[in-house]
């Protein structure tokens, strides 16, 4: 067996599994994967599974939410003007409509600004402020967005102007902004219990808190924010997803309507990849070829004409994106091949002038799922140049941007994707520092990409019923991936189909059971399965639906060639 891929077997924990079984009348082999999801308990277990909106924590359970509540009062009350301050990313974006949305209903006169990605750059501004003061503006609301803006805040503060910042990212440092309150489950005095909060999923709680109600029709925007953005698809993240995707399909709001019309995916059983890869893109095309007032805008649209005309220019945003992407993708690529030793740089840092800052963020999740190691994008400016960051499973990005911080003018995010504003001059340092962060941290085995797999099974294991079974494990996201498991010595029965999108379709046997199994972008494997005496097979079991007729088949993820 050879592959550049290791596995990681997960350690099967018979008792737990037996417990489980029993006693929530599930297959042994859903016990595992729910072990395998640091489930340790049958009631945790059934938590997992069956969770829903009653088991939601307060939004009152934030020590803060009580002084945001007041203030949103006190404005409304004394009719004084709200603006709320987003990001131009679909968390951001989310997080402004729903807040917007909430506060116009409770009666309050609300402006909104979500800055322009290269002009303005993220998070408040000190032209913001000056704005804000000559509109007469008396409460500024963030979304997602304003825990390191502490000079902007006091600013504002000095305007007498109140700040209540509802955001999800890592503070920097010991100290918080002067706001007037705070809610922020990353907080250490934040007193919520779940930390993973998407910035929706923040704003959500804040309107909660609003308005008295548990706001579930809000759930199609919550769980398009939480999804696009990357949180662990668990605790309280994993409920919102799930009923948010429930509720997508049937969506109200003629924007939303208008993308999946627009995306042909109407009358399809939603799932975390129809967010992830077919409507978030869509949403962050404007913001990131120029501004995500028009994705804004769309989804605070009423009317279905002009619903309909915003999504089709989303549609050639996303075009343009797609082309500009694939250009810097393939010069990036280019200048690591070139340029790079792999046994002395451990993180790729790159940089070059005519970069667009929209898509750097893409390139570099591209970079480091391609080459496995953490990669930074920068773009080069005779000022400040821009950099976006994401990185692999052992190496936390966030902790190690705040140990380069002196070479840095600015920096914000999380574990694995972060942004950065630095100097031309100090780019070659930087990647010397966090090169040497990343050799202390990381060894050989943590820049090969790794498979963790769930079970080793027979295909005799496998059934419609148990497949059926996992699905209830859904949606599948960050710390919550689909099912993956591996069976040895396959043989091929009979000839292999090549289909569109380098596609392969072919059937494999163990001897007594026979499966049918389909491969995406595995075409360039079609001799070796040929020539294979036999092979192991790692992939998820799947329900095919072709053409209304439904059959068991195994979705190929990796084959290792005897």
């Amino acid at each position: 067996m050879s592959s550049h891929k290791i596995l990681r077997l997960a350690t099967q924990h018979i008792h737990l599994q037996n417990q489980f079984s029993k006693e929530l009348g599930i297959s042994k082999v859903l016990a595992q994967v729910l072990v395998n999801r640091k489930v340790r308990s049958a009631s945790e277990a059934e938590k997992f599974l069956k969770a829903g909106m009653k088991d939601l924590f307060s939004p009152q359970l934030f020590s803060d939410m009580l002084k945001a509540t007041a203030l949103v009062r006190k404005a409304k009350e004394n009719k004084e003007r709200v603006m709320v301050f987003g990001d131009y990313d679909v968390d951001g974006i989310t997080s402004t409509v729903l807040i917007k949305n909430t506060l116009v209903v409770s009666g309050l006169d609300v402006l909104h600004h979500i800055p322009h990605r290269i002009t303005e750059g993220y998070g408040l501004n000190k032209e913001i402020i000056n704005f804000a003061r000559e509109n007469k503006v008396k409460l500024m609301v963030t979304a997602d967005c304003g825990t390191a803006n502490h000079k902007e805040v006091e600013g504002l503060r000095q305007a007498n102007i109140d700040v209540i910042v509802t955001d999800h990212h890592e503070p920097q440092g010991a100290g918080m902004p002067a706001a007037s309150s705070i809610i922020n489950p990353k907080l250490k005095n934040s007193g919520y219990p779940f930390r993973d909060l998407a910035g929706v999923g923040v704003a959500y709680k804040f309107c909660q808190a609003i308005s008295g109600s548990l706001l579930d029709e809000d759930l199609d925007l919550v769980t398009l924010g939480t999804i696009a953005d990357s949180v662990p698809l668990n605790g309280e993240n994993r409920i919102i997803a799930r009923e948010g995707l429930l509720r997508l399909p049937d969506t109200k709001r003629e924007g939303l309507r208008a993308i999946i019309d627009n995306a042909g995916i109407r009358n399809k059983k939603f799932n975390s990849t129809y967010v992830s890869f077919i409507i978030a893109p869509r949403l962050n095309a404007s913001g990131r070829m120029g501004s995500a007032e028009l994705s804004l805008k769309l989804l605070m649209s009423k009317s279905h004409e002009e619903a309909q005309g915003l999504a089709k220019e989303l549609e050639q945003f996303n075009r343009q994106r797609q082309k500009v992407e694939a250009k810097i993708l393939e010069e990036a690529e280019e200048m690591i091949n070139r340029e790079m030793n792999f046994k002395e740089q451990k993180v790729i840092v790159i940089a070059r002038d005519d970069w667009h800052q929209g898509v750097l963020g893409i390139v570099a999740s591209k970079l480091a799922d391609r080459f496995y190691r953490p990669a930074i994008v920068i773009s080069l400016n005779e000022d400040l140049c821009k950099g976006s960051a994401r990185s692999i499973k052992n190496f936390h990005l966030f902790d190690a941007l705040v140990e380069c911080k002196e070479l840095l003018d600015s920096f914000g995010g999380h574990a694995h994707a972060a942004g950065l504003l630095i100097t031309k001059d100090n780019i070659d340092d930087f990647r010397k520092s966090i090169n040497k962060l990343a050799h202390d941290r990381l060894n050989i085995e943590d820049l090969l990409p790794s498979m963790d797999i769930d079970a080793e099974l027979f295909l005799n294991d496998l059934n419609e019923p148990m497949v059926r079974e996992l699905e209830s494990l859904e949606p599948f996201g960050m710390a919550n991936p689909e099912p993956l498991f591996y069976t040895r010595g396959l043989k091929l029965k009979g000839q292999v189909q090549s289909l569109s999108r380098e596609t392969l379709k072919f059937w494999v046997s163990d001897g007594v059971t026979t499966c049918q199994v389909i491969g995406f972008g595995m075409a360039g494997l079609l001799n070796s399965l040929m020539q294979a005496h036999s092979f192991d097979l790692v992939y998820t079991p799947k329900i095919d639906s072709w053409r209304q007729d439904e059959s068991l088949i195994l979705e190929a993820k990796d084959i290792f060639f005897k």
